[in-house]
């Protein structure tokens, strides 16, 4: 699968993902993106998912006509994700193209 890593996603999870490919959204440039155009140029370059700590964008982005699967974690906090890496391994795993899900991340 094709990921890719919004702002505030910590890069280090992306070791946890090593069967897929994992670019960030600075690494591919497009770091002044807004969300809508962020989310265009995802799919257009074959985006499967993308994970954020953007809890807004589903309010702020009609997500139900996209293709591109949206997994927001509750959290930027490394220390914090990092104890949930299975979790969200898990997730990311078994989603269903196009869906939306939060994962909370507890301390």
């Amino acid at each position: 699968m094709k990921i890719l890593f919004d702002q505030g996603t910590p890069v280090p999870l992306r070791r946890s993902l090593l069967d897929h490919k994992v670019d960030t959204v600075y690494e591919r440039g497009w770091s002044t993106l807004a969300n809508g155009n962020l989310l265009d140029t995802a799919e257009r370059e074959g985006y499967n998912l993308l994970v954020t700590t953007d809890r807004r964008l589903r309010y702020q982005q009609n997500l139900a006509s996209r293709q591109i699967t949206v997994v927001v974690l509750r959290s930027t906090s490394w220390p914090r994700i990092q104890k949930h890496q299975d979790e969200i391994r898990n997730a990311i795993d078994t989603i269903v193209r196009g869906a939306y899900l939060e994962i909370e991340i507890a301390c």
